[in-house]
């Protein structure tokens, strides 16, 4: 079952108007939250960077209590021991090209199995650039396509996810992560400033583990003692392999970091 519009119906029959402007031109802004025996994890940061978003396309802000109503209705029409639970918030119905109409903006909100993550994955790195300094940077946006063939690259070569570094060089995100090194014994990642996405599970790692932000090159992955992800499905995962560089692991550093997420999210779904 899909909520659209405010109507939960079929997945089969769901269907949003052709001339929605998340549709047309990718104006639109989205979250994943992880579902786990039909409760939802960080919801309320998950709402409040969905308001961020929305308000850096200039969309009006989403109704929270509607978004946690579709939610509800959509979890309780299809319970599942692991999923991911999609919302998306566009611009609505809009004129053909990138001027936005005076529709309301559409919501949907839907949810699909999901399978554990493994504790260790295999990245790469990717000659394309995200853009720091883009209009949209650091947005949750539905403009996914840089990351749909990056993404497509890493499968090529055997990796379940590609990482960027940004227009300085310096290293920035995966294509739906962050990213944690570890340099002579600290923990590190990259800073909002370098275009990444302020990721909740990224977050939640620094407040948890005291992990630095830190301004790396981007072959840091390549002197880096640890790697590992962090994302909303992966929660924390080592990174064994970058590139053709193979990496012991999980190593300590990391192996702390899983030990104490898992902890604390079983300790408070909301935090």
């Amino acid at each position: 079952m899909i909520w659209v519009n405010g109507s939960l119906t079929e997945g089969d029959r769901a269907a949003v108007p052709a001339l929605d402007h998340g549709l047309t031109v990718g104006d639109g802004v989205f979250e994943t939250v992880k579902a786990v025996d039909g409760r939802l994890f960080a919801l309320t940061r998950h709402l409040d960077r969905l308001t961020r978003s929305a308000r850096g396309l200039g969309l009006p802000d989403p109704d929270h209590a509607l978004v946690r109503e579709a939610c509800d209705r959509v979890l309780a029409a299809d319970p599942m021991p692991l999923g991911r639970l999609r919302i998306t918030y566009t611009g609505g119905i809009s004129p053909l090209g990138s001027e936005r109409g005076d529709a309301t903006p559409g919501l949907v909100v839907a949810i699909g199995s999901a399978k554990p993550r493994p504790d260790t994955t295999a990245v790469v790195t990717v000659p394309w650039r995200r853009n720091e300094h883009s209009a949209v940077a650091g947005l949750k946006t539905t403009s996914y396509a840089e990351n749909v063939v990056a993404l497509a690259a890493a499968h090529r070569a055997g990796a379940s996810e590609a990482v960027f570094a940004n227009t300085a060089g310096r290293l920035c995100e995966g294509t739906g992560s962050n990213v944690f090194v570890v340099l002579g014994g600290r923990l590190l990642t990259p800073p909002l400033d370098s275009g990444c996405l302020a990721g909740i599970t990224r977050r939640l790692v620094i407040d948890w583990t005291g992990a630095e932000e830190a301004d790396l090159p981007y072959d840091a992955l390549a002197e880096a003692e640890e790697v590992f992800l962090t994302s909303t499905l992966r929660d924390v995962q080592a990174v064994t392999r970058v590139d053709d560089r193979e990496l012991p692991g999980p190593g300590p550093v990391t192996l702390k970091a899983m030990a104490q997420f898992a902890e604390r999210a079983a300790d408070d779904l909301d935090p």
